[in-house]
């Protein structure tokens, strides 16, 4: 029953990742990409026709131009040139935001001055240029479009924004997930408020929230036809399924993991039993004692944002937990380097490619490979920790000691919000981490141990979150 089992799952994820892969390339088929340079901005031209008129996009908090592709592309299938760029300090561009983020002439204004810079790369002629962002992006994009001229139609996704008034900007298109009620009614007030001549529209994507709005077909349709209706363009593409297939691909090569995995020579590990006692007290006692000795450290040296106390709330809560199983005489295996690099390949080379090529910014610039050697001296010891306590425990006991970990950056957050907020946007990304790479953790650790597939989740751990924060210099 194991074996037709293990043939059906690996059966069904090639199927899966065949058509995951055959969609989002065609979403990416009849168009012109290039990779360039305006300034020290990275840069993605897609086109469809040479002389159509431009549209400039620009991302959210913590994003890059590749999560923008669902409309980048659909615009460019439709003919339009596209113009996708990273803002500083995200993706691939190498210098850091700066300046105060709390006042309009600090961080706002220096990331208006890189947009307007890509607005006027993109320019051709008098023909005015359409803009379209995502949540941070929205109120950069509508300050440029009231400071700057020859701004054609503007597509805001989950935009807010204190600039916008009841006539200016003009000829504009709020889109909003109907799973983020905020700014779903800021949208539709803002539209409902408008004057005649400032041409407003407001759009409630369905089923949708902050992230996946960037995904929604009827979103990304909408956001076509109000750029068309500005031009008087008509060609509206078959818009295709590339939120589905981003998580099919991404689901597709974490269940292939099993059947690459056998590719390692199998070393026998038995789980030692784990009484309640032992498990409750390693989960309890690093969430509850971690966010307290973390506060006291208190150092920063990352040119990224929380990523200081990320490391030390790692290193603390991994140290705790190994000295409680210590305590109780839990031994760290030997590591098996073969299952540990097949696992590091597979998450980090097979994975991220497709999550760069697809989803999001997966590969470092030379300005991260020193934060992520600094995370991994939080990242090991913290997925040393919790590769040996779940080893060949219950579902239940990993979901309890995954969840302890989330409420101790919790109990971070609250002691100190102000400093610390940003740490909740850390939750999302370790819980994605835990359903796919914990996945393939467990997998090589029951094939060849759970040292060697700790160390390997603590590199790639450390490599997520060095790649995904902004950079910043205060």
């Amino acid at each position: 029953m194991n074996i037709r089992w293990g043939r059906w799952r690996l059966a069904g994820a090639l199927v899966l990742l065949i058509w995951s892969v055959w969609t989002l390339e065609q979403a990416r088929s009849g168009v012109s990409i290039e990779e360039t340079m305006i300034g020290q901005t990275p840069v993605t031209v897609m086109q469809g026709e040479v002389d159509a008129p431009a549209v400039v996009v620009a991302h959210g908090f913590a994003g890059s131009r590749q999560m923008m592709q669902g409309y980048s592309l659909l615009l460019a299938q439709a003919g339009y040139r596209v113009f996708a760029f990273d803002f500083e300090g995200h993706g691939q561009h190498p210098v850091p935001m700066s300046g105060d983020v709390n006042a309009i002439e600090g961080t706002t204004r220096l990331l208006m001055k890189q947009t307007q810079e890509v607005v006027a790369a993109a320019r051709q002629g008098d023909a005015p240029i359409a803009l379209l962002g995502h949540s941070m992006a929205t109120d950069i994009l509508i300050r440029v479009a009231l400071e700057t001229d020859g701004i054609g139609p503007l597509v805001l996704l989950s935009a807010f924004s204190k600039a916008v008034t009841a006539d200016m900007p003009r000829d504009m298109l709020l889109i909003t997930g109907a799973w983020e009620p905020g700014l779903r009614e800021f949208a539709l007030e803002t539209a409902a408020e408008a004057t005649p001549a400032a041409n407003r529209g407001a759009f409630v994507a369905p089923a949708v929230e902050h992230v996946s709005i960037l995904h929604s077909r009827a979103g990304r349709e909408a956001a076509l036809r109000w750029m068309n209706a500005f031009y008087q363009r008509d060609e509206v593409p078959f818009v295709k399924q590339t939120g589905w297939s981003l998580m099919g691909v991404l689901a597709a090569i974490t269940l292939l993991f099993p059947a690459i995995a056998k590719l390692v020579p199998v070393r026998t590990v038995v789980p030692e039993p784990v009484s309640w006692r032992l498990f409750t007290l390693a989960a309890i006692l690093p969430a509850l004692f971690t966010p307290l000795i973390a506060s006291v450290i208190g150092i920063k040296v990352l040119p990224v944002l929380v990523a200081d106390h990320l490391m030390v709330h790692l290193l603390v809560f991994g140290a705790l937990q190994l000295a409680v199983l210590f305590w109780f005489n839990r031994r760290i295996e030997r590591p098996s380097v073969v299952g540990a690099a097949l696992l590091l390949f597979w998450t980090i080379v097979v994975f991220g490619f497709a999550l760069d090529r697809y989803g999001a910014s997966f590969w470092p610039t030379s300005e991260r490979w020193g934060i992520i050697a600094v995370l991994t001296l939080g990242a090991v010891p913290f997925m040393l920790a919790d590769a040996t306590l779940t080893f060949g425990v219950t579902l239940v006991q990993r979901i309890f000691a995954r969840a302890a970990f989330l409420a101790s950056l919790g109990i971070a957050v609250a002691l100190d919000f102000e400093a610390l907020f940003f740490l909740i946007m850390i939750a999302p990304v370790i819980v994605l981490f835990y359903l796919s790479f914990g996945y393939m953790g467990r997998v090589s650790a029951l094939r060849s141990g759970p040292t060697g597939a700790g160390f390997a989740l603590g590199l790639a751990l450390a490599w997520a979150i060095g790649v995904s924060f902004p950079l910043f210099a205060a």
